[in-house]
Protein backbone atom coordinates (compact mmCIF):
# COMPACT_ATOMS: atom_id res chain seq x y z
CA UNK A 1 0.00 0.00 0.00
CA UNK A 2 1.48 3.34 -1.04
CA UNK A 3 1.40 6.25 1.39
CA UNK A 4 0.53 9.71 0.07
CA UNK A 5 1.74 12.79 1.90
CA UNK A 6 -1.15 14.89 3.13
CA UNK A 7 0.70 17.32 5.45
CA UNK A 8 4.42 17.93 5.91
CA UNK A 9 6.03 19.37 9.06
CA UNK A 10 5.78 23.00 7.90
CA UNK A 11 2.13 22.67 6.91
CA UNK A 12 1.36 20.96 10.23
CA UNK A 13 3.00 23.88 12.05
CA UNK A 14 0.88 26.37 10.12
CA UNK A 15 -2.29 24.35 10.76
CA UNK A 16 -1.52 24.23 14.49
CA UNK A 17 -0.89 27.99 14.53
CA UNK A 18 -4.28 28.61 12.89
CA UNK A 19 -5.96 26.17 15.29
CA UNK A 20 -4.35 28.03 18.23
CA UNK A 21 -5.81 31.34 17.03
CA UNK A 22 -9.22 29.73 16.61
CA UNK A 23 -9.11 28.28 20.13
CA UNK A 24 -7.92 31.61 21.54
CA UNK A 25 -10.82 33.40 19.83
CA UNK A 26 -13.28 31.02 21.47
CA UNK A 27 -11.64 31.16 24.90
CA UNK A 28 -10.43 34.77 25.02
CA UNK A 29 -12.37 35.43 28.23
CA UNK A 30 -10.70 32.51 30.06
CA UNK A 31 -7.61 32.65 32.27
CA UNK A 32 -6.87 28.95 32.09
CA UNK A 33 -7.25 26.19 29.53
CA UNK A 34 -6.80 22.42 29.85
CA UNK A 35 -5.80 20.37 26.82
CA UNK A 36 -6.45 16.62 27.08
CA UNK A 37 -4.40 14.73 24.51
CA UNK A 38 -5.55 11.25 23.56
CA UNK A 39 -2.54 8.95 23.79
CA UNK A 40 -0.31 8.45 21.95
CA UNK A 41 -0.40 10.80 18.94
CA UNK A 42 -3.18 13.07 20.23
CA UNK A 43 -0.94 13.90 23.18
CA UNK A 44 1.87 14.89 20.81
CA UNK A 45 -0.56 17.12 18.89
CA UNK A 46 -1.84 18.57 22.20
CA UNK A 47 1.70 19.50 23.29
CA UNK A 48 2.40 21.16 19.92
CA UNK A 49 -0.95 22.95 20.05
CA UNK A 50 -0.20 24.17 23.59
CA UNK A 51 3.10 25.59 22.36
CA UNK A 52 1.30 27.44 19.55
CA UNK A 53 -1.32 28.71 22.01
CA UNK A 54 1.30 29.99 24.43
CA UNK A 55 2.75 32.08 21.58
CA UNK A 56 -0.56 33.90 20.99
CA UNK A 57 -2.62 33.75 24.18
CA UNK A 58 -1.95 34.85 27.77
CA UNK A 59 -3.56 31.69 29.15
CA UNK A 60 -2.36 29.26 31.78
CA UNK A 61 -2.30 26.06 29.76
CA UNK A 62 -2.21 22.59 31.26
CA UNK A 63 -1.71 19.55 29.06
CA UNK A 64 -2.78 16.14 30.34
CA UNK A 65 -2.73 12.74 28.65
CA UNK A 66 -5.90 10.71 28.23
CA UNK A 67 -5.61 6.99 27.47
CA UNK A 68 -8.39 5.30 25.52
CA UNK A 69 -8.18 1.68 24.35
CA UNK A 70 -9.05 2.26 20.71
CA UNK A 71 -9.74 -1.44 20.05
CA UNK A 72 -11.82 -2.10 23.19
CA UNK A 73 -12.89 1.26 24.66
CA UNK A 74 -15.02 -0.21 27.44
CA UNK A 75 -12.21 -2.27 28.96
CA UNK A 76 -10.41 0.74 30.41
CA UNK A 77 -12.18 3.78 31.79
CA UNK A 78 -9.82 6.70 31.13
CA UNK A 79 -8.61 8.33 34.33
CA UNK A 80 -8.41 12.07 34.71
CA UNK A 81 -6.37 13.12 37.73
CA UNK A 82 -7.11 16.83 37.37
CA UNK A 83 -10.30 18.39 38.71
CA UNK A 84 -11.88 19.84 35.56
CA UNK A 85 -14.98 21.33 37.22
CA UNK A 86 -15.41 24.91 36.05
CA UNK A 87 -12.59 24.60 33.50
CA UNK A 88 -12.47 25.21 29.77
CA UNK A 89 -11.25 21.99 28.15
CA UNK A 90 -10.01 21.07 24.68
CA UNK A 91 -10.01 17.35 23.85
CA UNK A 92 -7.25 16.78 21.28
CA UNK A 93 -6.55 13.89 18.91
CA UNK A 94 -4.42 13.50 15.82
CA UNK A 95 -7.09 12.04 13.51
CA UNK A 96 -10.87 11.80 13.76
CA UNK A 97 -11.69 8.64 11.82
CA UNK A 98 -15.00 7.06 12.76
CA UNK A 99 -15.46 9.23 15.85
CA UNK A 100 -15.37 6.18 18.15
CA UNK A 101 -12.23 7.14 20.08
CA UNK A 102 -13.45 10.70 20.64
CA UNK A 103 -16.87 9.37 21.65
CA UNK A 104 -15.41 7.17 24.38
CA UNK A 105 -12.87 9.82 25.43
CA UNK A 106 -15.82 12.04 26.39
CA UNK A 107 -17.03 9.48 28.92
CA UNK A 108 -14.72 10.42 31.83
CA UNK A 109 -15.48 14.11 31.28
CA UNK A 110 -19.09 13.53 32.33
CA UNK A 111 -18.02 13.40 35.99
CA UNK A 112 -17.12 17.11 35.85
CA UNK A 113 -19.19 20.24 35.45
CA UNK A 114 -17.07 21.78 32.68
CA UNK A 115 -17.30 25.46 31.80
CA UNK A 116 -16.78 24.65 28.10
CA UNK A 117 -15.53 21.84 25.89
CA UNK A 118 -14.08 21.86 22.39
CA UNK A 119 -12.80 18.98 20.30
CA UNK A 120 -9.69 19.67 18.22
CA UNK A 121 -8.13 17.32 15.68
CA UNK A 122 -5.25 17.78 13.29
CA UNK A 123 -6.95 15.74 10.52
CA UNK A 124 -10.69 15.12 10.24
CA UNK A 125 -12.17 12.44 8.02
CA UNK A 126 -15.70 12.97 6.84
CA UNK A 127 -16.85 9.34 7.26
CA UNK A 128 -18.14 9.07 10.81
CA UNK A 129 -19.87 6.12 12.46
CA UNK A 130 -20.42 8.07 15.69
CA UNK A 131 -22.10 11.48 16.06
CA UNK A 132 -18.92 13.34 16.91
CA UNK A 133 -17.80 16.48 15.15
CA UNK A 134 -14.57 18.31 15.80
CA UNK A 135 -14.91 22.03 16.58
CA UNK A 136 -11.38 22.96 15.54
CA UNK A 137 -9.79 21.14 12.59
CA UNK A 138 -6.40 21.47 10.96
CA UNK A 139 -7.24 19.63 7.72
CA UNK A 140 -10.45 18.00 6.52
CA UNK A 141 -10.13 15.05 4.17
CA UNK A 142 -12.86 13.30 2.24
CA UNK A 143 -11.71 9.70 1.87
CA UNK A 144 -13.29 6.37 1.17
CA UNK A 145 -14.11 4.08 4.09
CA UNK A 146 -11.18 1.82 3.22
CA UNK A 147 -8.61 4.64 3.26
CA UNK A 148 -6.45 5.15 6.33
CA UNK A 149 -4.90 8.34 7.75
CA UNK A 150 -1.79 8.30 9.90
CA UNK A 151 0.07 11.10 11.68
CA UNK A 152 3.79 10.48 12.04
CA UNK A 153 5.57 11.87 15.08
CA UNK A 154 9.24 12.28 15.80
CA UNK A 155 10.97 13.64 18.90
CA UNK A 156 7.63 14.60 20.44
CA UNK A 157 6.44 16.58 17.39
CA UNK A 158 3.94 15.80 14.62
CA UNK A 159 6.05 15.79 11.43
CA UNK A 160 3.79 14.38 8.70
CA UNK A 161 0.31 13.12 7.93
CA UNK A 162 -0.27 10.43 5.31
CA UNK A 163 -3.24 8.74 3.76
CA UNK A 164 -3.21 5.32 2.14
Amino acid sequence: MQKHLLLDAELIRRKLDRMAFEIWERFSSEDELVLLGIEPHGMVVAEALAEALRAVAPLRITVQPLTVDKKAPLTLVPEITLNLTGKAVVLVDDVANSGKTLFYALRPLLQFDLRALLIAVLVDRKHKSFPIQADVVGQTVATTLKDHIEVETRDGRPVAAYFY
